[in-house]
């Protein structure tokens, strides 16, 4: 779909400048490997809260933010939880979390000046506490919270950038209502178009502050 096309080359821009080449690569390799759910719903409740006229690339520069915090907590849980150190990978592994504190570094400047910068801050700190659980129990049944805090940084981030607050329980229930367990789906047709509808329904108990703002 084109928004997730356009947050996907986004992302490639926004890291070009970072060196060595071989970093840049895994970055942007990681990223294209997975799902780009976190940054398309960004453009996506931007639009549902907005309306039809929101032009998409005045959002990228958030939902790239969104996007690369995502993908840089989940290379770190894939590696706190697969452990490569431990078979001797260390040059591999000390790459891989390189990339991802890149990510989230580059993802925080991205959201420095919204009104998802706390969010974001929070979504980092929850992630620490269970991946610390994690390493002390063995347990993880957290993990899949990373998901759900990301889609609610997300829908957040589109929705302030069009003016609209949306209340946190709000943004947990159409959080909690897309998470089925560790990672997203692809964007496909099928998801993007259910994701649109769910932020179209959810943008409909926030009509008058929309009207309030166009007055």
């Amino acid at each position: 779909m084109e928004e997730a096309a356009a947050v996907r080359r986004a992302v490639a821009e926004t890291v070009r400048d970072v060196v060595p080449e071989p970093l840049q690569d895994r970055i942007v390799g990681f990223v294209d490997d997975g799902s780009m759910v976190p940054g398309t719903v960004t453009v996506l409740a931007a639009e549902s809260f907005g309306g039809e006229e929101v032009a998409v690339d005045p959002l990228l520069e958030r939902a790239v933010g969104v996007q690369l915090i995502y993908d840089g907590l989940r290379l770190t849980r894939d590696l706190v939880h697969d452990e490569p150190w431990d078979r001797g990978e260390k040059p591999d592994a000390d790459m891989g979390i390189l990339a991802a504190d890149v990510m989230v570094a580059r993802g925080f400047y991205l959201l420095a000046r919204s009104e998802a910068a706390e969010c974001a801050v929070e979504v980092v700190r929850a992630f620490g506490r269970d991946q610390t659980a994690f390493r002390a129990g063995g347990d993880t049944s957290l993990d899949s919270r990373l998901e759900s805090d990301v889609l609610e940084l997300a829908v957040l981030a589109g929705a302030t950038a069009v003016g609209v607050t949306v209340s946190d329980a709000d943004l947990a229930g159409f959080a909690n209502g897309q998470v089925d367990g560790v990672g997203y789906p692809p964007v496909d047709g099928t998801v993007a178009g259910g994701l649109r509808a769910d932020l179209r329904a959810l943008a409909d108990g926030h009509v008058g502050e929309r009207a309030a703002r166009s007055d």
